[in-house]
């Protein structure tokens, strides 16, 4: 049987990184499907054209709050209408970050929430990014009625298992397998492999093997190698379980699973 791994997130697109094309066929050739993130308009067109080109690429969209003090409502109007598209499977890449910038706290609220309207609007799930904000994230999130995959997940285990509750997966990635991050496998170990999904976050965010080099889905091996050794499974087993968790909650259309 063949084993089908999903990225859940990452950003392959000529505006993040070179030869983007090329990394999505050989994902395709290597059977990984990927969800590409969009953050703000331009991206989230080269997203939603990807999408329609290559057949192992899902489309998430969405403004990330970089973009919370310049969004206008044509912005909105434009974002709701590509919703729409068949090839799209999430809201996301969206959320609060009080690391970067306090200074517009209201205004990213302000778009999360806008973002979080538009999943209930269309049926979609979230993918959310939280850093230094998890509380002001979970109140918000608890406040709608959305679903979806925390983003390269950096609170609490206890806090993690606080969002499995409330309808999310937590999203691992790279950060598990660095030497000083006894926090994420904390995550890990808490919440357990029936609510993880395996992201990169390409091109950022690369395992401990790899760092200092751009991150591409073929990267997943070490992390599914580090879950695996973590939680005492076959690598198999990783792969099947995340793969099946990730098609459950973005309701993917994979073959072989």
């Amino acid at each position: 049987m063949i084993l089908m791994i999903i990225d859940t997130h990452c950003h392959i697109y000529d505006s993040e990184m070179e030869d983007a094309d090329e990394i999505i066929r050989q994902a395709a050739e290597n059977d990984i499907q990927l969800i590409l993130n969009g953050t703000d308009p331009q991206s989230n067109i080269e997203v939603l054209e990807l999408s329609s080109r290559y057949d192992n690429v899902h489309a998430a969209l969405g403004y990330l709050y970089p973009f919370a003090d310049e969004v206008s409502d044509e912005d909105i109007t434009l974002l709701d209408k590509q919703l729409e598209n068949n090839n799209v499977v999430a809201v996301g890449e969206i959320g609060i970050d009080y690391y970067h910038t306090k200074e517009n706290k209201e205004k990213q609220k302000e778009l999360f929430e806008k973002m979080l309207e538009l999943s209930e609007k269309h049926g979609l799930p979230v993918i959310v990014h939280s850093r230094k904000s998890m509380q002001d994230t979970f109140d918000i999130l608890k406040s709608h009625d959305v679903v979806g995959s925390m983003h390269c997940y950096q609170g609490s285990a206890e806090m993690a298992k606080e969002f499995v509750k409330i309808g999310f997966n937590i999203g691992i990635g790279g950060p598990v397998t660095h030497k000083n991050n006894k926090k994420v496998r904390k995550t890990l170990q808490k919440v357990g492999i029936d609510n993880i999904v395996l992201e990169t976050d390409s091109p950022y965010l690369s395992p401990e093997e790899k760092r200092g080099e751009v991150n591409t889905p073929f990267n997943l091996k070490y992390i599914i190698r580090k879950i695996a050794e973590e939680l005492d499974m076959a690598e198999d087993d990783v792969v099947k379980t995340t793969s099946l968790n990730a098609k459950k909650m973005f309701k993917l259309n994979c073959p072989g699973l």
